[in-house]
């Protein structure tokens, strides 16, 4: 079993690869993973695939966040299953996702096969980053001697493996590790009091208007740690769709439609009134993403339809002015 540490990434903001040079950039992806069998990728994840290259050229990207579900249904065997190169190397090939570093986390389904496999393959991929099961992110903003921190869960070993049939996690697997991951969580929040944006990103969501809904694990467990720690945003995916929520202070981004997209709102009633800000679903929508730009001054989350089409845009404000 990995050792229970935590690990601090440093994310400077250089090597750019498009935008005006004046802020951290990043493209949020999830349930992303293509298919089991030939030829490996849905339509709408390679339609996704092209236009965040086209995004990142335009707005900027300096990494994409992989929020989960890396590899439908079953993850991969070890580090060497071919599903690496045919659902992501030769997918994600744009110009402007040249060079790009992605930071990934496991969903559901990437621990229904070898989460230790996408671990090890940070060994054999250059852009492929995935150093423990939650990690922690600092992010120099442009211009300034401000930061900005992302923390990385596994919010599947924090809760357990729920499935897309209605069933949600019913507990970890480890509860000594999952509260192991809880008391990490809660040093590295005291440890961000300065930071100018904290980001927490899960592939569970804790609310959802959507099929999974709220995950009352992460109601439990995170929301009073992110509303005392004034969290700028939680990011995750799990249903395929785009939303975006506001509750007690906390913007909730979910980014879920990188290979299906579903349209039903089952869980309307299941979040606070008023929570709700934007839902975008289309069974005809050849999907989309976020792209989230981060200033000294506010936090621009943009949801993008693989078309180039700008869907919804809400700005946070800053925990420090």
């Amino acid at each position: 079993m990995l050792a229970l540490l935590w690990l601090s990434l440093l994310v400077p903001a250089v090597s750019r690869v498009g935008g005006d040079g004046d802020a951290l950039t990043f493209l949020a992806l999830g349930d992303w993973g293509g298919l089991p069998e030939p030829p490996f990728v849905t339509p709408r994840q390679a339609a996704t695939a092209a236009a965040m290259g086209r995004a990142a050229a335009a707005l900027g990207g300096d990494f994409v966040l992989a929020l989960g579900d890396n590899f439908y249904f079953s993850g991969v065997r070890d580090e060497w299953d071919p599903r690496f190169q045919d659902t992501f190397e030769s997918v994600f090939v744009s110009p402007g996702l040249r060079g790009v570093p992605w930071y990934v986390m496991a969903g559901n389904h990437d621990h229904a096969g070898n989460v230790t496999a996408q671990l090890r393959y940070s060994h054999r991929s250059p852009r492929w980053h995935f150093p423990h099961p939650y990690y922690s992110l600092r992010l120099h903003l442009p211009g300034s001697n401000a930061s900005a921190r992302l923390l990385v869960l596994d919010s599947v070993l924090l809760c357990g493996r729920g499935d897309d049939f209605g069933r949600g996690p019913a507990g970890p697997r480890d509860a000594a590790a999952a509260a192991a991951q809880l008391r990490w969580l809660r040093a590295q929040l005291e440890a961000a009091a300065a930071e100018r944006f904290v980001l927490v990103a899960g592939h569970y969501p804790l609310w959802s208007v959507g099929k999974h809904g709220p995950t009352p694990c992460l109601l439990r467990l995170l929301r009073p740690l992110l509303r005392r720690h004034r969290v700028s945003a939680y990011l995750c995916g799990h249903d395929h769709n785009l939303q975006y929520l506001e509750e007690g202070g906390v913007g909730y981004v979910l980014s879920g439609a990188g290979n299906f997209m579903e349209d039903s709102q089952p869980h309307a009633g299941s979040v606070p009134p008023g929570a709700l800000r934007f839902f975008y679903g289309s069974a005809a929508s050849p999907g989309g993403f976020a792209h989230v730009r981060l200033e000294p001054a506010a936090a621009t989350v943009t949801f993008l339809e693989a078309t180039g089409r700008v869907l919804h845009r809400v700005t946070l404000p800053p925990r420090h002015p």
